[in-house]
């Protein structure tokens, strides 16, 4: 019985995976050249987090952006073998998570303090 309960894992395992790709593959921004997290919204979390950046990622994401607005005015998408992959997004892709759960934990450290 445990191993029925732990194929079945695997199966949605397997099917939560397929769909992650689909979304990513359906998005698109990866044929704008972005990553993930080029395309979030600047609340106050995440403008903290972009401060925070070092200079040569602050330049690298500067440049995705102009290149894929640039793209977006042309109404063209960059040649599939510049499309990031899933893979790649997932690896090179969520460069600003690690600055943005310091600032998230910050604030409600904060918001903790206050409330005392």
């Amino acid at each position: 019985m445990a191993a029925a309960a732990t194929k079945s894992v695997g199966f949605l395992g397997q099917l939560s995976n397929s769909m992650k790709r689909f979304v990513f593959r359906m998005s698109g921004y990866n044929q704008y050249g972005l990553f993930h997290d080029d395309c979030l919204y600047e609340n106050d979390d995440v403008k903290e987090a972009l401060r925070r950046l070092p200079q040569n990622l602050k330049d690298d994401r500067h440049y995705r952006m102009h290149r894929a607005i640039h793209l977006s005015m042309t109404k063209t998408v960059l040649p599939k073998d510049e499309w990031f992959s899933y893979e790649e997004d997932h690896t090179k892709g969520r460069y600003l998570q690690p600055y943005l759960q310091e600032v998230i934990t910050e604030r409600k450290e904060r918001e903790e303090w206050n409330k005392k």
